[in-house]
């Protein structure tokens, strides 16, 4: 019965490698048609790394998007969507003669493999989770000095959505204590920061009001991270909540035959009441 077992296991291994195979190809080939200056599609063709990497954030940010609500099918197609970017960049990377797909597929699993000896190394040291981060966060921190990084804050990506990138640089500025014990501390300063904000508004300097707002920004995600909160997250949810109780608004205002702008008294009213309904 175990060897029946075995061979039934290896058989699904075999087969899943081999659909796992002609999948993968099937979308290289469809990229290298896609790029093939002949017989391509012309917009494909003009495309860049820098004209195609909007769309692989947005890509990245729908697949969160689709986990947020729990729906499989979206899931799936907005995974697709995302390999679709993978293979797009590694299509364009392997005609400039740098790397191709399999360079990255491979990089990956030399990365993940080096990062987790205690997975793949043959005794395995018994890290717990936590040990493991700590471990990681080391080994980042070794890669970075071996290139001669000469700050904590250098591959922090610049082109990270803002508030995302603030509460990382805050983190890495923590590893050597630079950061407020707790978050009362971060408090005050968001206090400090509202009262510049008040007087820039009041000397009506528009770069002053840039620059403070961009400050309790920034303070805003240092204390999401005091509080264990991804900013990220809560702005997302935050979004979610306001589209949720103004379509409700704007059914509200169309049982009613009521069309464009309407007084805010009665519209605050039924704000009231999306709000209410959600908490039943």
């Amino acid at each position: 019965m175990v060897y029946q077992a075995t061979d039934k296991i290896e058989k699904n291994t075999k087969e899943a490698l081999a659909r796992n195979a002609a999948a993968t190809q099937a979308v290289l080939d469809m990229m290298a048609r896609l790029r093939d200056p002949q017989c391509g599609c012309p917009w494909d063709v003009e495309q860049t790394f820098a004209t195609i990497a909007p769309y692989t954030i947005e890509e990245a940010y729908e697949v969160a998007d689709a986990i947020e609500r729990a729906d499989m099918p979206a899931l799936k197609e907005e995974l697709g969507d995302l390999l679709f970017q993978v293979a797009f960049h590694a299509r364009m990377a392997e005609e400039h003669g740098a790397f191709d797909f399999a360079d990255v597929a491979q990089a990956l699993a030399d990365k993940m493999i080096e990062r987790h000896p205690h997975v793949f190394s043959e005794a395995g040291d018994g890290r717990t989770a936590e040990q493991q981060t700590l471990a990681w966060e080391t080994l980042k921190a070794e890669k970075r000095a071996a290139k001669g990084a000469p700050s904590l804050l250098d591959d922090v990506a610049m082109a990270l959505p803002a508030l995302m990138r603030a509460e990382k640089l805050t983190k890495r500025a923590a590893r050597i204590n630079f950061d407020w014990p707790t978050p009362d501390e971060v408090l005050e300063k968001l206090e400090e920061e509202l009262a510049e904000l008040h007087d820039a508004r009041v000397r009506e300097d528009h770069e002053a009001l840039t620059e403070e707002m961009g400050d309790i920004l920034f303070v805003m995600a240092n204390l999401a991270r005091k509080l264990k909160v991804d900013p990220e997250e809560a702005l997302r949810r935050a979004n979610a909540k306001f589209t949720r109780r103004f379509q409700y608004i704007e059914r509200a205002l169309a049982e009613q035959g009521r069309t464009g702008p309407q007084p805010l008294d009665d519209m605050e009213a039924m704000w009231l009441e999306a709000k209410r309904a959600e908490r039943k």
